[in-house]
């Protein structure tokens, strides 16, 4: 290893001379050094490309995320595996019985409220302590939540947009939003808000 090694030095740095200095100068290293100049058609083929016997390997660039068109694609291919528990379930529960008839971009307004209430030092510092939390949320009866249909066709797309919103794939008109409520009431606190949007039956403040 360490013979070849110096041949292909030996001649790199012969065929460099050459380059640097040209004809002349060749001829001249050729006087000075005879048993060089002599060796330099047999080191010629050093300077050849080597190839490696043993397979390299190199690590796979990975693959781009998935990308949709639209919110409902984006539904569409997120599946949740498994049964959800801690505050996963919490927020699937609270976009399940707080916006299951409404449409996709205020089910996820709704998801993102839970998240940024959790965020926020306003609110307690987990999404179920948020969602339990006395007096926020009607579905609540005393700190419990009702039972979901596990079959249903609404708590995958619940489940899915609380994924969504959780991994932040998604921006909806009310990203920032920490408050909502329905089109059909008027809470006094609402006038101390900042309006964001009116996604269908559910408008959002900051």
């Amino acid at each position: 290893m360490s013979r070849n090694f110096g041949g292909r030095a030996l001649a790199a740095a012969a065929m460099m001379f050459v380059v640097f200095f040209g004809a002349q100068g060749s001829r001249a290293w050729a006087q000075t050094e005879p048993h060089l100049a002599q060796a330099l058609p047999a080191l010629i083929p050093a300077l050849q490309p080597v190839f490696v016997s043993q397979e390299v390997v190199q690590p796979l660039p990975q693959a781009p995320a998935v990308t949709a068109d639209s919110l409902a694609g984006l539904v569409d291919t997120t599946v949740v595996e498994g049964e959800l528990a801690g505050d996963m379930l919490c927020l699937a529960q609270a976009v399940y019985f707080e916006a299951r008839g409404e449409p996709l971009e205020g089910q996820l307004a709704v998801a993102n409220v839970v998240i940024n209430r959790a965020k926020s030092d306003l609110y307690p510092g987990d999404i179920c302590s948020v969602v339990k939390q006395p007096a926020q949320f009607s579905f609540v009866r005393k700190g419990a939540i009702p039972a979901v249909n596990e079959s249903s066709a609404a708590w995958r797309r619940a489940k899915a947009i609380a994924q969504i919103a959780h991994d932040d794939l998604w921006d909806c008109q009310a990203d920032d939003a920490l408050f909502f409520h329905a089109t059909y009431v008027r809470p006094s606190w609402a006038r101390r808000k900042t309006r964001l949007a009116q996604i269908d039956t559910h408008i959002f403040y900051r």
